[in-house]
């Protein structure tokens, strides 16, 4: 059986001082995971500049999670949303987000201080 995700809800920000919000997700991603994902970026309520996904705490990602990462960044590009980063991949899921294409629309970071020093 694998472990239920859990997304905790943190705050940051930038360097400039721009709000950032951190979903740091425990457990496994997959399709049992969607909906708490989902409904935790759509619940962020200090209207961040930036999101970034906190996989630091991740053992494992099948397809059905990469599609639930691939939705959160169509939703903030069709409605104008927040940027999105990650970070805490293992190479093993660096190497698979990047050949899905996610790393053209989402940058990969190897941890939460590089992740918030790449933005403005």
């Amino acid at each position: 059986m694998q472990p239920a995700t859990q997304v905790m809800h943190r705050s940051a920000s930038t360097s400039s001082g721009q709000p950032v919000g951190i979903l740091a997700l425990t457990g496994d991603v997959s399709s049992e995971a969607g909906e708490s994902i989902v409904n935790a970026y759509r619940s962020l309520t200090s209207n961040p500049a930036h999101v970034l996904l906190d996989f630091t705490r991740v053992s494992y990602i099948n397809s059905s999670g990469i599609a639930i990462v691939i939705q959160l960044l169509i939703e903030a590009s069709q409605k104008g949303g927040p940027s999105i980063g990650i970070f805490g991949l293992s190479r093993h899921f660096q190497k698979v987000f990047s050949l899905v294409g996610i790393d053209k629309y989402a940058p990969l970071h190897a941890d939460e201080a590089t992740a918030l020093a790449s933005l403005p």
